[in-house]
C-alpha cells in the first residue's frame, strides 16, 4: 500500500493497530486514580512489571491518599527502592498526596492544568491518568516506545516529547488519543522494538519508511516500502 500523505499514514496506522489491539489499556494495575497516578510516577525509567510488583505492598501501607499525605517518606523510599530513582519519587508521592488533599479535597484532579501542579507530574503521566481514569482525552502521553515509533513511522521529525505529542495530536482523532498511546506502546513492546524491530512480522512495514532504522538492526524484509 502506497500512502500520500502523513495524514493517510496515520489514519492506516491507527486502523491497523486498533485490529491488533481491540481493547487496548494499561499494563500497570490500578483501582482508583490515585493508585493509577502513584503507578504511572514509579514507572518513569521502570518496567510496569516491576511497578506492578511494587504497589501492591505500597497500597496495603497506605491505602489512600490521606494516608499518603501523612506518611514518612523515608518509609515509602524503603518499598519502593526496587523502581529506581526512589528517593525523588517518594518525595513527589507524598508532595502529591499532600497537595491532592488540601487542594483538591483528596481527589485527583481532572483536568490537565491542575494535574500539572502536582509533585513529579508532567505531560506524559498526566495523559495517562486522564485518560485512563476519567476518559478524559487531553492529549496522548508520549513515552519512550511513542516516541520511538513515531519518528520511524514518519509521523514527526520531532525527538522532543512535548514536540512529538504536539505533531500527533494533528494526524489522530481526539477520541482516539488514549487508544493511540496504547497501541504505539504495546506495539513497541511486542514488535517495533528498539534495538531488534521485527519487519518482517510487522502489519506496518509497507507503509512505514523506517526512519533511523539501519538494515542491520531489522528483521529480513521482501515487502516494498512506502
Amino acid at each position: 500500500m502506497r500512502v500520500s500523505s502523513i495524514t493517510a499514514r496515520a489514519r492506516a496506522v491507527r486502523e491497523r493497530l486498533a485490529q491488533r489491539y481491540p481493547a487496548p489499556r494499561t499494563e500497570l494495575s490500578w483501582s482508583t486514580p490515585w493508585e493509577l497516578l502513584v503507578a504511572t510516577i514509579l514507572s518513569a525509567q521502570c518496567t510496569d512489571a516491576r511497578v506492578n510488583m511494587v504497589t501492591p505492598g505500597l497500597f496495603a501501607t497506605w491505602k489512600t491518599v490521606e494516608q499518603m499525605a501523612k506518611a514518612d517518606p523515608a518509609q515509602i523510599e524503603g518499598i519502593i527502592r526496587s523502581t529506581g530513582f526512589f528517593r525523588n519519587k517518594a518525595k513527589n508521592l507524598h508532595a502529591s498526596a499532600m497537595r491532592i488533599v488540601t487542594e483538591f479535597g483528596g481527589q485527583v484532579p481532572r483536568t490537565m492544568e491542575e494535574m500539572l501542579t502536582l509533585a513529579g507530574v508532567a505531560r506524559k503521566t498526566a495523559n495517562v491518568v486522564l485518560s485512563n481514569a476519567f476518559g478524559v482525552h487531553a492529549g496522548i502521553a508520549v513515552d519512550t516506545h511513542v516516541k520511538r515509533i513515531s519518528f520511524r513511522l514518519g509521523l514527526t521529525r520531532q525527538t522532543n516529547p512535548d514536540k512529538v505529542e504536539q505533531d500527533l495530536l494533528k494526524l489522530f482523532p481526539q477520541d482516539s488519543w488514549g487508544a493511540v498511546n496504547h497501541y504505539l506502546v504495546l506495539f513497541g513492546r511486542e514488535v517495533c522494538t528498539a534495538h531488534k524491530p521485527n519487519c518482517e512480522a510487522c502489519e506496518l512495514d509497507d507503509i512505514c519508511p523506517r526512519t533511523g532504522v539501519t538494515s542491520s538492526s531489522a528483521s529480513p524484509t521482501t515487502k516494498h516500502k512506502a
